[in-house]
């Protein structure tokens, strides 16, 4: 295996404004392809231009009403970016905006869009290296450019991955011993006109956390507009996953030595009633996926090592449907997916390991808070 591209690491400072400019100077062409790309993937899920403006319009409203610094990253990340305030609303609200256009349109028909990724976890003893361990495979569009930003909460480090021109991170570790990792969701329930704590505001306030039950609160925030799973790990006190939806919030703790497994499916919609029209599509891997990463790891007697772990990350059963997955090329190439990034976060070592692009084609980069 060869070693793949690292991700850009970019230390930044000072207030919220003065982080987002630095963001936007050194992300400006990572930044400004990703607007490309979403805005495509946008209209192309039968979303039309106006439309895409009035509800960038109206998530730049709900960022700003809900949280300034993080608004003030926003306004950072336009100003060194060179890009409009509206496109960087764009980006940061994409989790609403496209999973909201997919199910208002009926689109992608591609299954491979709604594989997004395979979550994993586990509480001391259950991994190689003693503390809680938690991790995923984050399928996503090729061509999406991302990022690894660290910065200070008050007296709290936090280190994590972003999509370029998002202020928040959305799967990383904290000083205080907390890490995310995310699955999408949908259901029939969802709609963008919900006001709520959008979805990457709710990650950034995640990993800045510093008490477990915190962070499990600022996941299960009332009525998102929609669905996600966060899996959320503490060093001291243990894994838990927080299935969330328009209807209600639910989180399962983790117990005993098993190892706890998510994918793109709530493990119990009737106990949110929740209806998952989407699964209705045809091919879906989302069960495939899970029941795979499970049986994978049940093979294995605590402690599972690394080597082993991250064998079961680079798993093909079940081809275009994999654990690792790699673009189906009779997909139209603006709803072509891969696995773009595989991590594995040690929280009492807090470390973030990590391959950007498939992890059977490179080793594993480690990065230390």
């Amino acid at each position: 295996m060869a070693t793949m591209s690292e991700l850009p690491l970019l230390h930044l400072q000072g207030s919220p404004f003065r982080q987002g400019v630095q963001q936007g100077r050194q992300l400006r062409d990572q930044i400004a392809a990703n607007i490309e790309v979403y805005r495509s993937r946008m209209l192309t899920s039968g979303l039309k231009e106006a439309e895409l403006v009035d509800r960038s319009q109206r998530f730049l409203g709900l960022f700003t009403r809900e949280d300034a610094a993080y608004r003030a990253i926003m306004d950072g990340i336009a100003e060194g970016s060179g890009q409009t305030i509206l496109d960087i609303a764009l980006l940061n609200a994409r989790y609403e905006l496209l999973y909201s256009a997919w199910s208002e349109f009926g689109k992608p028909t591609a299954e491979s869009i709604r594989g997004e990724c395979t979550a994993f976890g586990g509480p001391a003893g259950v991994f190689a290296g003693g503390g809680t361990q938690i991790g995923q495979n984050w399928d996503w569009f090729t061509g999406v450019e991302g990022a690894l930003l660290q910065w200070k909460s008050g007296e709290t480090t936090v280190l994590g991955f972003t999509e370029a021109g998002v202020a928040g991170a959305k799967i990383g570790i904290n000083s205080a011993g907390l890490g995310l990792c995310v699955n999408g969701l949908g259901a029939a329930a969802d709609d963008w006109r919900i006001d709520s704590v959008p979805f990457h505001l709710r990650t950034w306030r995640i990993l800045q956390s510093t008490t477990f039950q915190g962070a499990i609160g600022h996941a299960a925030a009332p009525r998102p507009a929609c669905s996600a799973n966060f899996v959320i790990g503490s060093a001291d006190g243990g894994v838990a996953t927080v299935e969330t939806s328009p209807p209600g919030s639910r989180v399962i703790y983790q117990t005993g030595e098993e190892p706890l497994v998510h994918a793109n499916h709530f493990r119990s919609p009737e106990a949110l009633g929740v209806h998952q029209s989407w699964l209705e599509s045809g091919r879906v891997s989302t069960f495939h996926r899970c029941e795979r990463m499970e049986t994978l790891l049940g093979k294995e007697t605590a402690p599972i090592a690394a080597e082993r772990l991250h064998a079961a990350m680079r798993d093909h059963d079940g081809g275009p449907l994999a654990i690792c997955r790699h673009p189906v090329e009779t997909d139209p190439e603006e709803l072509r997916t891969h696995t773009a990034l595989a991590v594995h976060l040690d929280l009492e070592a807090r470390r973030f390991s990590y391959t950007w692009g498939p992890p059977c084609e490179s080793e594993f980069t480690a990065v230390g808070l």
